[in-house]
Formats: C-alpha cells, sequence, structure tokens
C-alpha cells in the first residue's frame, strides 16, 4: 500500500507540473499579447490549484520516501526520519524542490507582475531538480552530468508536448469567435514548436534508456517491458499528433465543422494517452533497471 501510494503520487506530482508548464507556455510565449490576458484570467484559478497540490504532492513524497526507506507507515510520519531524508541525495534535492514549489505556489495566488513567466521559469526548474533523483542519477562525473542534463530535457519537451494539449483546446474553442485570429496564431505556433517537443522525446528518451539499460534486450526484465509500453502509447500519441496536424487541420475550412470535432476527439485521446504514459513512468521509475 505504501508503495502504491509513492506511485499515485509521483503520478499526481508530475501531472501537476506538467500542467502548470503548459499553461505557462501559452501565457508567457506562445499566444500573442492580445489573448495573453484571457489565457491568464481562465487558467488563473487552475493555476492556483495546481500549483498547491503540487506542493503538498512534493512534501507528501519525502514523508513517503522516509518510509520506504525506514519501518513502513509508522516513519512516514516521523519527524526524526524525515530529517534523515533530508541529509540524503535526494533529501537534498528535494529540499529544493518543495522550495520551488512554494514559490511557485506564492506566484500563483499573489499574481505579482510577470506571475506567467516568473511560473514558467520556476516550473522548468523542478522539472531540472527532477532530473537528479531516480534513475538519473546513476552515473557520476561527466557522464552523470551529460544524463541529469538530457532528463531534464527530456521533461521539459514532454512538458511543453502533453502540458500544453489542455490549452491547445482552449484555443480551439476561441477559434470560431472574436478571438479567432489569434487563437490560430497560437495553435500554429504550437504545432511548429510541438515538433520539435517531439523530437525532443524521442531522442532524449532514446539516450536515457541508453545511460540507464546500455544495449541490452528491453523486454529481458520488468522494467523494460514497462518501457516498451511507455514507448507504444508515446508512439500512438505521435501517430494522433501528426493525424491532427496533416489531415485534420488542412479541413476545417472545407466542412460543417466534423474534422475540428475530430480534431478535439483525437486531442483527448492524446491527453488520456499521455497521463497512461505518466502513470507508466510513475510506476517503473520506483523499479530495478535490470
Amino acid at each position: 500500500m505504501l508503495a502504491f501510494c509513492y506511485v499515485a503520487l509521483r503520478f499526481a506530482h508530475f501531472a501537476a507540473l506538467m500542467v502548470l508548464f503548459g499553461n505557462a507556455l501559452y501565457g508567457a510565449w506562445l499566444a500573442p499579447v492580445s489573448l495573453r490576458r484571457v489565457m491568464a484570467r481562465r487558467f488563473r484559478e487552475q493555476q492556483k490549484k495546481v500549483a498547491l497540490a503540487s506542493l503538498l504532492a512534493a512534501m507528501l513524497l519525502l514523508a513517503l520516501q522516509g518510509g520506504m526507506m525506514g519501518n513502513g507507515w509508522p516513519d512516514v510520519i516521523n519527524p526524526s526520519i524525515w530529517q534523515a531524508v533530508l541529509t540524503t541525495q535526494f533529501g537534498q534535492i528535494w529540499l529544493w524542490q518543495m522550495i520551488l514549489a512554494l514559490i511557485t505556489l506564492w506566484i500563483a495566488w499573489l499574481q505579482p507582475r510577470k506571475a506567467v513567466s516568473l511560473i514558467l521559469l520556476f516550473t522548468a526548474a523542478q522539472f531540472f531538480l527532477l532530473a537528479g533523483t531516480g534513475h538519473a542519477a546513476l552515473h557520476d562525473g561527466v557522464t552523470g552530468l551529460f544524463q541529469r542534463s538530457n532528463q531534464g530535457l527530456h521533461l521539459l519537451c514532454a512538458a511543453g508536448w502533453l502540458g500544453g494539449l489542455l490549452p491547445l483546446l482552449f484555443c480551439l474553442r476561441l477559434s470560431r469567435g472574436h478571438w479567432q485570429r489569434a487563437a490560430v496564431y497560437t495553435m500554429m505556433r504550437f504545432s511548429r514548436y510541438g515538433h520539435l517537443a517531439v523530437v525532443g522525446v524521442v531522442l532524449t528518451g532514446v539516450m536515457n534508456t541508453l545511460l540507464i539499460q546500455g544495449w541490452a534486450l528491453p523486454w529481458h526484465s520488468a522494467w523494460g517491458r514497462m518501457l516498451l509500453l511507455k514507448c507504444a502509447l508515446v508512439a500512438m500519441m505521435v501517430v494522433i499528433a501528426l493525424v491532427n496536424r496533416y489531415v485534420l487541420v488542412p479541413r476545417f475550412r472545407s466542412d460543417d465543422g466534423r474534422a475540428q470535432r475530430y480534431f478535439i476527439r483525437m486531442t483527448q485521446t492524446e491527453v488520456v494517452l499521455g497521463a497512461l504514459v505518466l502513470a507508466a513512468v510513475s510506476l517503473f521509475a520506483t523499479w530495478e533497471p535490470f
């Protein structure tokens, strides 16, 4: 039960950070200035709740890590075990993770000037901190630095792709009204940079696998088999993204809206597949890769 809760919290933490990053990516960069205020108002309350969820998940993960290192559930609520965890490499990194999550929550709730840009910055920093834990911390020296940098880039590319899908659906709803030109411009920018994000996910994912497992055949271990499942889900997402961009989008103006309805359903399916990818990662990241 403790292990299941740990995996569930990892999933919630990943998902919250990706939603924060995706929303901020549109509000700070992809959307034109004329649309940024509209998107900021639309996602303001969501950002507050998701930032709170991210902070709570990070704090609970530290406590659960103590229980997994110690004697189970009694050590989850043992402050001395928390202090012991904080002395480890994981704990030192995770302390900064919680600090950045708290700062992100403060920004989301108080909305200072350039709030969206700051959320984007601090969320990206949290992804790079995540790259210093788990299997990405297997190596030391130059190889270790390269591995963690590669993993950080992998997480950022994944967040830009998956985290951007919900704002994409919002832009699609705006594409028939007053904000049509700005919404279409924003969606095209997401599509353009989305290609780079997809390529980045694939290339950095391949490099991660080689750094963790080498040239061993992946189906020889439970970790490798779950990795193959993740790859299959990602491949399905890539196919959906390509169909959306090169089959459905060109038909938006030539039919009665049927292509847009298909686009919405396909994108919603892509979101579900992305959630399954996060669930798979949250699970096999706790397994030994050999």
